[in-house]
């Protein structure tokens, strides 16, 4: 189904591209993985997977960038997300622009989260013209700050996040960023 035409932009291993209808079964799945969805207050459903699909087709279509359907170059397999998403919940860093992922557990730690928050950095800073790019997460999601780390990017501070105030083991939250030296 997928061909070179689908991707806005690929990676050594990853091709990057807008999101389908056919892929909202597929990303639910992955949302309702336990597994993949620790680090967030809960499973999602079906239809707060299609709402989420809409709205990154939508923020792409409106500003070049969202959280991008990832597929797989060698098997054309849809993976998951990782990509760029606006973050405005209340705090005195937002709004941002925010680098995320989300991939099925049988793509982890296979070097794809990095190769692609990589991937996703390069089209901000030189596509995009950003001038940074943010990352949140629970500091109990030590693979993901790891994948931060990896990136390049560097922590900037501890903080509880608003919409996590009743889950103990997610409120709080680190604030990494990268800087575009080119453009800061």
């Amino acid at each position: 189904m997928s061909t070179n035409e689908f991707y806005i932009f690929k990676s050594a291993r990853l091709g990057f591209r807008n999101w389908l209808e056919a892929d909202v079964d597929k990303l639910t799945d992955i949302n309702q993985d336990p597994q993949v969805m620790e680090f967030f207050p809960g499973l999602q459903s079906q239809e707060r997977t299609r709402q989420f699909v809409k709205r990154m087709k939508s923020q792409f279509q409106e500003k070049g960038f969202c959280y991008f359907a990832v597929e797989e170059l060698s098997t054309n397999e849809f993976i998951g997300f990782i990509g760029l998403s606006v973050q405005n919940f209340e705090s005195d860093f937002t709004p941002c622009i925010d680098i995320g992922w989300r991939l099925h557990t049988e793509k982890w730690n296979q070097g794809f989260a990095t190769e692609g928050a990589l991937r996703c950095i390069d089209y901000g800073f030189n596509d995009l013209k950003l001038k940074v790019i943010h990352a949140i997460a629970p500091k109990a999601n030590a693979s993901s700050v790891r994948v931060m780390q990896k990136i390049g990017m560097k922590e900037l501070k501890r903080f509880h996040h608003p919409l996590l105030a009743s889950n103990e083991k997610l409120q709080e939250c680190v604030l990494y960023e990268i800087v575009n030296n080119l453009r800061a």
